[in-house]
């Protein structure tokens, strides 16, 4: 399966953007003061459920970004067609 290039860079971005919003999660869950994640300077069952569920979107969100990663890779090495088919760089004929 080929994917444009508009959804392999959107499958890049989400990788990132997921890679930034849970590492920034995951600093204010271990900087907790509220007692939802430590309790007696323990981790409680909220801290273990939120770790996992910031595991799982570095895991799925980085298997996101890599695939948007290999389409985006695949677009540039493709040469770019003007609407005569010709190689827009060379203005070889790409028949």
């Amino acid at each position: 399966m080929k994917l444009s290039r508009r959804v392999s860079w959107f499958l890049l971005a989400f990788g990132a953007w997921s890679w930034v919003i849970w590492v920034t999660f995951v600093k204010n869950l271990v900087k907790d003061a509220s007692g939802l994640a430590f309790e007696d300077g323990s981790p409680t069952a909220y801290f273990w459920v939120h770790l996992a569920l910031a595991i799982t979107s570095f895991i799925l969100g980085t298997a996101v970004g890599v695939i948007g990663f290999r389409g985006v890779r695949a677009h540039m090495k493709e040469p770019r067609l003007d609407a005569t088919g010709d190689d827009v760089q060379t203005g070889q004929p790409t028949r």
